[in-house]
């Protein structure tokens, strides 16, 4: 596996090995001991899996607030998505940049998106599917979101178009009014 630090310091692309011959191709999605030998300290806890039919859903940007916020090992194994991740640690150096890549079932990256990031996709296919890993369970009171849109942020989506979102999805409010007690040092 290949790690490769993006422009936003603890955002990840994973670059999985990919072993491939006549009969296809076998590669290892997470290996614990590559994480631990690259320097994290991970403990998934559940596998999430999502379908978007159409091109141009959108979900996000989505994120839950400490004490239980996630780390997210995010993949998309049919189609391709348009991947974010927004830093939204008060006191980061970073705070409310973006970083976005393509993930796809065919170039096999992944990205991890560590806590105190807000994160979403856009799907740039039709029939996208999204599988996620994360060191948190879902925790509705602590559940939190940004508007995908929002103009602080300024997010280049790759489709210029109106987004399909989910009505919560819709109402999010901006990062300057939202939920987040994530503060740059504080974050475990």
């Amino acid at each position: 596996m290949n790690f490769i630090e993006t422009t936003l310091k603890g955002v990840y692309i994973i670059e999985p090995s990919v072993h491939g011959d006549h009969r296809g191709w076998f590669m290892e999605t997470y290996s614990n001991k590559e994480f631990e030998n690259a320097g994290f300290d991970l403990n998934f806890v559940q596998d999430n899996q999502s379908f978007s039919a159409e091109k141009g859903t959108l979900r996000g940007l989505h994120y839950q607030m400490n004490p239980k916020a996630q780390t997210k090992l995010i993949r998309c194994t049919k189609g391709a998505i348009f991947d974010v991740a927004v830093d939204i640690r008060k006191g980061s150096q970073t705070f409310g940049e973006w970083f976005g890549i393509e993930l796809s079932g065919e170039n096999k990256k992944q990205l991890l998106v560590p806590k105190g990031f807000a994160h979403g996709f856009m799907t740039i296919t039709e029939e996208a599917e999204v599988q996620y890993k994360v060191d948190e369970l879902f925790s509705p009171e602590n559940d939190s979101g940004i508007i995908w849109n929002d103009p602080e942020i300024g997010i280049k989506w790759p489709i210029d178009i109106q987004p399909i979102l989910s009505q919560k999805d819709e109402k999010a409010p901006l990062l300057k009014e939202a939920n987040n007690n994530f503060v740059m040092g504080a974050i475990k």
